[in-house]
């Protein structure tokens, strides 16, 4: 009995050095605010911008404002020109598919009863996999649709007490970085249709504040 308490005893410090050592995890801190600069060769005009979240909406990861302010981030700083409220279409993200694994749980169980040694040495104590796929569609003012760009995006977060993230951070931060990789692919897609897409966006004119309040853009 009293081995039995001891064992039970050990195994509730070690829960309990598990739940305040993650703690100490890598900052997360700008890693779902950051975007990379990598500016298309011609800029596009300004364009409303908008984000259907899709299958995302329902992972346990990304929160819901993440899709629509990193397409926000995204398109100003690398794919359109600075508008002072005049635009020339829309600019839309769909996210259409998403699937996270996590993996790795059967080690937490196994660190526990070593007193969480390997996690101190820096083992993973789980992984969170996300896998996704986005589409962006450009529009010019009328909605008309100038074109349709698919990107991919994968991640692999580690969780783990020194050298990986938290499990708060890490649902959140799997999302958003394969999220951040489809964007990438996209850009250049973007940027090879960029003359193309600018002479029909500037050709349909510019949108109207009742159409967008219309559309509900």
């Amino acid at each position: 009995m009293k081995l039995t308490s001891t064992v039970i005893g050990s195994c509730g410090l070690a829960l309990l050095t598990l739940a305040t050592g993650l703690g100490g995890c890598k900052s997360s801190k700008g890693m779902f605010t950051s975007t990379p600069t990598a500016v298309i060769s011609k800029r596009l005009p300004p364009l409303e911008i908008t984000a259907d979240p899709g299958p995302l909406a329902m992972n346990d990861g990304a929160l819901p404002e993440d899709p629509l302010r990193m397409f926000k981030a995204e398109l100003q700083r690398n794919i359109l020109e600075p508008t002072d409220s005049v635009t020339y279409g829309y600019a839309r993200l769909v996210v259409t598919k998403v699937h996270t694994n996590r993996t790795g749980r059967s080690l937490q169980a196994a660190q526990v009863l070593t007193m969480l040694a390997p996690s101190v040495v820096g083992a993973p104590l789980e992984w969170y996999k996300t896998d996704l796929q986005a589409e962006v569609q450009m529009m010019n003012a009328s909605g008309e649709l100038l074109g349709t760009y698919v990107g991919k995006g994968t991640s692999n977060v580690k969780v783990a007490m020194y050298h990986g993230y938290s499990q708060t951070d890490a649902p959140r931060l799997a999302d958003v970085i394969a999220l951040r990789e489809a964007l990438a692919q996209i850009r250049p897609q973007l940027d090879t249709a960029s003359t193309r897409l600018r002479t029909l966006m500037l050709a349909g004119g510019q949108v109207s504040n009742a159409a967008s309040a219309g559309d509900g853009r």
